[in-house]
């Protein structure tokens, strides 16, 4: 289906012109499954979309598709302007599987130089050029007190500025980071999303940034995509998250409160996603 067209003003100024990614009747599947069927969208360079959606709803997946991992079975997608290519240095990843990294035994800044080439994992050997870009990356997200320590001392949220380390290696033009805020606390989260924005406004970087939950980020989202039932809608967040639009993208009722400022999506059970937001501390 067609995106929701986007009403009303802007959150801020776009200095960038064009658009960073287009969607043009894409299809996706993942494990012989359709996820997406048809969409089309575009985001516009310097933009900061939220990604929300069911667990299954193809949210990762269309972040691999992005990068060039996972071709459509239709459609075409564009990023800044080029099909999708793998290990292009245009576009930074924080992947969501990130459980056995604690178990490593590396410190912080062999963690993030194993990065540095980007299409593989392994001794961080990197020439002087590549221990600069390294330790740019590592001061972009204040972790310089962080990269002596074992990865094992670190807590989420430390972690997390690490990752973050690597995927701004070769200072990417677009982020694509898939539910950085899994297993924080508040505090971190907050952390975590200020950090974001704070690269995001100085570096002019385009940035998706999938999450269950649309609360934390509601004060740093320009926009919101929201995918389910194989479709997508994509706007403002008071054009997007409504319970006309959210029905047909869960294939349920669905009913929009916003109490003290917070959105809380509610179906016939109760919370949309309950157990999904529960994450351990």
């Amino acid at each position: 289906m067609d995106a929701l067209a986007a009403r009303g003003n802007r959150s801020r100024a776009y200095p960038l012109a064009g658009n960073a990614i287009e969607f043009d009747r894409v299809t996706l599947a993942r494990g012989g499954r359709v996820v997406l069927d048809g969409v089309s969208a575009a985001i516009r360079a310097g933009e900061f979309i939220g990604v929300f959606g069911p667990n299954g709803s193809g949210k990762s997946t269309l972040l691999r598709a992005i990068l060039g991992l996972l071709p459509p079975l239709s459609g075409a997608i564009r990023v800044f302007g080029d099909p999708p290519a793998r290990g292009s240095r245009s576009a930074g990843y924080l992947p969501q599987q990130r459980a056995a990294l604690v178990d490593l035994p590396i410190c912080g800044w062999d963690f993030v130089a194993s990065a540095w080439r980007g299409d593989r994992w392994g001794l961080p050997l990197v020439s002087r050029r590549g221990r600069e870009e390294v330790a740019r990356a590592i001061a972009r997200v204040e972790a310089q007190t962080l990269v002596q320590r074992p990865l094992s001392q670190l807590s989420g949220g430390e972690l997390q500025r690490l990752l973050l380390a690597q995927a701004l290696l070769g200072e990417p033009r677009l982020l694509l980071l898939d539910e950085p805020l899994i297993s924080l606390d508040p505090h971190f989260q907050q952390a975590v999303i200020s950090l974001v924005r704070d690269i995001q406004l100085a570096g002019e970087i385009t940035v998706l940034f999938t999450a269950h939950d649309p609360n934390p980020l509601l004060g740093v989202m320009d926009r919101v995509l929201y995918l389910g039932n194989r479709r997508a809608a994509i706007g403002m967040v008071d054009d997007v998250i409504t319970d006309q639009v959210l029905s047909r993208l869960y294939a349920m009722p669905i009913e929009v409160l916003r109490i003290n400022d917070r959105i809380v999506v509610v179906a016939g059970h109760g919370p949309v996603e309950a157990e999904a937001h529960r994450h351990d501390v």
